[in-house]
């Protein structure tokens, strides 16, 4: 990988080393803020156009105009893909509403700040795949609005920061006694043959995963359905899956040190894996 990579910033491809954002910065100072974070399978985004519409949505959700056309965020990412050394990477796109005094009013006249940047894509080792990865549980204590995509994301480095200290690959997430998501993934519960997703609301993040999903199910010919999951129905699943941009689909075979099913990847995600990977290349 390239040791000083370019970047996008405000107009100007850079070295990432030169690239700086003024102190005064809303998203440094408030997280004022949203961001989204694209795939690359063989130098090409994968849903690009879901991921465009997601970026859109949570700068609408928190009034910030679109600084880009669809086209001109493509063209953007397209550049810093040709200019890494990587097949597979992942992008990162972040908007804040940019420079201004520090009070907590939107400002009248800031022009949002835009940084486009990307690294390889980190990958699940053969053996979490193989044995699947463990996970630990919290309650879910973020802001009511985790539907948009924002750089405020504190209660999740909490959580996933929990998960490290426990030998975990992630911190599943429940609110008055329901599935959310998990710190920097979403959640998915299979029972007898069915694969289901908490209900798209404020409480979660709609990942990119979660229209996927569907379609692979679609495809296998697995029932799907999005609805309140409780608690204790993650405890009582046959499998449960990890779904995210660089995790792709994960299985989770044990949580809080208690087994999932057997206690090993199972036939459902074995299946959307497969579909998954033929996903890429279609």
């Amino acid at each position: 990988m390239n040791a000083d990579p370019i970047v996008y910033l405000n107009g100007q491809f850079v070295k990432a080393s030169e690239a700086t954002v003024p102190v005064l910065d809303r998203g440094f100072i408030f997280g004022d803020g949203v961001y989204d974070v694209v795939p690359v399978y063989g130098r090409k985004m994968f849903r690009a156009q879901d991921h465009m519409a997601r970026l859109a949505r949570s700068l609408a959700k928190i009034r910030i105009a679109n600084p880009y056309s669809t086209e001109k965020w493509i063209e953007i990412v397209d550049h810093l893909i040709d200019s890494s050394d990587q097949d597979d990477q992942l992008v990162y796109i972040q908007v804040t509403r940019g420079v201004a005094p520090r009070l907590h009013a939107f400002p009248k006249d800031a022009t949002p700040t835009v940084l486009v940047m990307t690294n390889p894509l980190p990958k699940p080792t053969a053996q979490a795949r193989s044995q699947g990865v463990a996970c630990v549980t919290l309650p879910d204590e973020r802001w009511l609005h985790c539907d948009i995509k924002s750089v405020s994301l504190l209660g999740n480095v909490l959580a996933a920061q929990h998960a490290a200290e426990h030998n975990a690959a992630e911190t599943i997430m429940f609110r008055d006694g329901l599935l959310t998501e998990a710190s920097a993934s979403n959640v998915w519960v299979v029972k007898n043959g069915t694969v289901t997703g908490p209900s798209k609301d404020h409480r979660v993040l709609e990942g990119i995963r979660y229209g996927l999903l569907e379609q692979l199910c679609k495809t296998g010919g697995i029932p799907f359905q999005m609805r309140d999951i409780a608690q204790s129905e993650v405890f009582d699943a046959d499998e449960v899956l990890l779904t995210s941009a660089a995790k792709e689909v994960l299985p989770v075979t044990s949580i809080d040190g208690k087994p999932v099913g057997a206690g090993e990847p199972g036939p459902i995600y074995a299946a959307l894996y497969a579909l998954y990977q033929s996903a890429k290349t279609a």
